[in-house]
């Protein structure tokens, strides 16, 4: 740059040549480095050298590629220029400039090159934006398909779900598994990427997975595809309204139906967290929503893990979410197996025999004529549909929901754990009235002063069950300002347990017994209680010797060393007496209703270090709360929840997480199992999704969504 600045200072008037140039330089000793001399208009006195590189598979046509510029040329002239110069004729419409150094795509065409900093020591890659991927799914089937690598992961796997015929992507995202969850298959196979048998389905030939626009009638509100109510199966008549022909009937039912394919040696080969701590590293690769996958690092053919994210599943609709709630089960029956979530001997049972059903009526002729012959009058259940979303499903009187507050009165049983001495049980009047319980020495002291009154608005509710006992307990932890106050409330029954459970649940979440989801709730629970109440029937006790079934395939490692298999098989048949009248999507319904009645579902597990502590905690991200979880114990310390809080931010600096909630309450930690970014976006992210409604034409607000978890980093 100085020797062009030198050179214009010599140039003459008239515009000829350097006068006295040559002999300047002589005297001042360069002439053995200066290059000879081109005149100034041949370039003009801003062009400069850009080295570009064009990724492209046409041989004896060179890569490497020079191009003279100057700052002021616009990105969609330097296409224009660089596509003139290589004459390769093909279709370049969906390639576009990737800035190697900076990690960053250039799509601005209309932004010039000086606008984006770019000077001749950058090195631009010319490529294509969209290029294929492996994804594995959370049913363990893998799929290649081509997936945009410039747009943000929030659209990107907007275009995957379209493809895969699975609605409400935002609750879905990508997870590249963490080194930690690797290591035990890297021991075994260290010279082999991928196991070379593995079964990749192969759907390149998606148009929204070519980059092209998606049919409309993939969310159209006149045309939708419609399942088959009992098998769950997409009726062949409406396969290609979804996805343009790229998702055919056999395509799709290996995504809508389930397939055991587990065993022994294949658990033992994945990654099974024993501590909390080895559960934060399950939660530590999602990528970040607001950047594209190039730019995280994502290479053409690398294999992503494609998983439900948040926990909360809106509007499952057996009719549209064949897929979808197929996946679903299939997250939760993994999360099960590999014991990433903690459940009961009885809750593993039943878990077990739901599995069971679902895999024989998988694998029923019957099952698989339907996928094929299932024809359904797409007019007749748009209209059922439509009567169904008017009646809303709920003839209840919205005033008596307002206006009357049912309250709950009861003999119950509380215990209080003492230190260094035996639980401490006694007999109460129980009194449940808004979010709060009151109890009484007994009926007739109801009309004074209570004992104690327990608000449970932001407490934690655990179930304590054990139906073969006749154990029907509610675990209460109320927050208070030292820590957590732990209260046991024993019920005599099951219809006992129900209703005050649910009323416990909903009081957690500042609701009371008016809401609408009190005897939904109530029913819920009624009905995962009768599936464990199961009695040996004389055809189930002689079955075992009979039954062609593998029981390490429905229970977690655990269970598989403490029972025998004849063992695991007479019981697993006893808790099947209770769910063998169900069809196929009611038993995986049931069984994703059973996974969220777990204490610890929804929760994302991170090692954090809070402000002015000493030792590091669990942080627990749930959908509506925030839960700080001694590591060493696995008790809750403390809980925020989402509706209390004011404001959150991150101080990118120092890596910080800073929340305000009401009454003065103010938290900040540092992340050290993840980035604090994938925090800060799960936090936004569930804000976001409570925003959501039923309204059937309701289109995402991903400017909002990016708002609330991008951060300004």
């Amino acid at each position: 740059m100085m020797l062009r600045l030198w050179r214009n200072a010599f140039v003459s008037e008239s515009g000829g040549e350097p006068c006295c140039l040559v002999g300047w330089f002589a005297f001042a000793g360069l002439t053995q480095t200066f290059p000879k001399m081109v005149s100034s208009t041949e370039y003009g006195s801003h062009t400069w050298e850009l080295s570009l590189t064009v990724d492209h598979q046409h041989e004896g046509v060179q890569k490497e590629q020079v191009l003279h510029v100057t700052g002021d040329l616009h990105v969609g002239g330097l296409m224009l220029k660089l596509v003139e110069k290589i004459k390769i004729a093909q279709d370049w419409s969906d390639y576009a400039f990737w800035w190697e150094q900076k990690k960053c795509w250039l799509l601005k065409t209309h932004w010039t090159l000086d606008k984006y900093g770019v000077q001749a020591d950058a090195k631009l890659i010319f490529t294509a934006q969209h290029k294929m991927l492996r994804l594995r799914l959370p049913n363990m089937k893998t799929v290649r398909l081509k997936v945009s690598f410039s747009s943000m992961v929030f659209r990107a796997v907007s275009d995957i779900c379209k493809i895969l015929n699975i609605r409400r992507s935002e609750e879905l995202s990508l997870l590249k598994q963490s080194e930690g969850t690797l290591k035990k298959k890297k021991k075994k196979d260290k010279n082999s990427k991928e196991p070379a048998t593995e079964d990749i389905l192969n759907l390149s030939n998606s148009p929204v997975s070519s980059g092209l626009p998606a049919n409309a009638g993939l969310y159209s509100k006149t045309m939708t595809p419609v399942y088959d109510p009992v098998s769950g199966s997409p009726a062949s008549s409406t396969i290609t309204w979804f996805s343009d022909g790229s998702l055919t009937e056999q395509n799709c039912s290996i995504l809508a139906l389930s397939y055991s394919t587990c065993s022994p040696e294949m658990l033992a080969e994945m990654y099974q967290p024993r501590t909390l701590a080895d559960k934060a590293k399950l939660n530590a690769g999602w990528l970040d929503s607001s950047r594209s996958l190039m730019e995280q690092g994502v290479g053409e053919e690398d294999l992503l893990l494609l998983r439900f994210k948040y926990y909360t599943f809106f509007d499952l609709n057996p009719k549209y979410d064949a897929v979808r709630i197929n996946q679903l089960y299939e997250q939760a029956r993994w999360a099960i197996l590999l014991e990433e979530i903690d459940c009961t001997e009885e809750e593993m049972l039943i878990f077990a025999a739901l599995q069971y059903h679902v895999s024989k009526l998988s694998l029923s002729s019957e099952t698989q004529d339907s996928i094929c012959e299932a024809e359904v009058d797409e007019v007749e259940a748009a209209l059922s549909n439509l009567e169904v979303t008017l009646e809303g499903g709920n003839k209840s009187n919205i005033l008596e929901d307002i206006t009357d507050i049912p309250k709950l009165a009861d003999n119950l049983k509380l215990v209080r754990p003492k230190k260094l001495a035996l639980k401490a049980i006694k007999t109460y009047w129980f009194v449940f009235r808004d979010t709060s319980i009151s109890y009484f020495k007994n009926k007739e002291s109801a009309q004074g002063e209570p004992v104690e009154k327990l608000n449970l608005k932001g407490c934690e509710v655990v179930p304590d069950v054990n139906v073969a006992a006749k154990k029907f307990g509610i675990k209460l932890l109320i927050p208070v300002a030292d820590g957590m106050n732990e209260v046991y409330l024993r019920c005599d029954n099951e219809d006992q347990y129900a209703r005050w459970m649910a009323a416990c649940v909903l009081a957690s979440k500042g609701k009371t017994m008016a809401d609408s989801s009190y005897q939904l709730e109530v029913q819920k629970i009624l009905s995962f209680l009768q599936m464990k109440n199961w009695t040996m029937s004389s055809q189930a006790a002689s079955e075992p010797e009979n039954v062609d079934m593998k029981p390490e395939c429905f229970v977690s490692p655990r269970y598989t060393k403490k029972f025998k298999s004849k063992q695991l098989i007479a019981r697993i048949l006893e808790a099947h007496q209770n769910v063998s009248q169900m069809s196929l999507v009611e038993a995986k319904l049931r069984f994703i209703q059973a996974w969220q009645s777990l204490p610890e579902f929804g929760l994302s597990y991170y090692v954090v270090r809070f402000k002015g502590s000493k030792k590091d905690d669990v942080l627990g991200v749930s959908y509506n709360r925030l839960i700080r979880i001694d590591m060493a114990t696995g008790d809750p310390i403390t809980t925020w929840r989402f509706s209390n809080m004011k404001q959150w931010n991150v101080n990118w600096e120092i890596r910080q997480v800073a929340i305000e909630f009401d009454q003065n309450v103010s938290i900040a930690f540092t992340c050290l199992s993840a980035d604090c970014k994938i925090i800060h976006e799960y936090i936004g992210g569930y804000i976001f999704l409570s925003t959501r409604s039923k309204d059937h034409n309701e289109t995402l607000d991903e400017e909002l969504f990016h708002k609330l978890t991008g951060g300004q980093e």
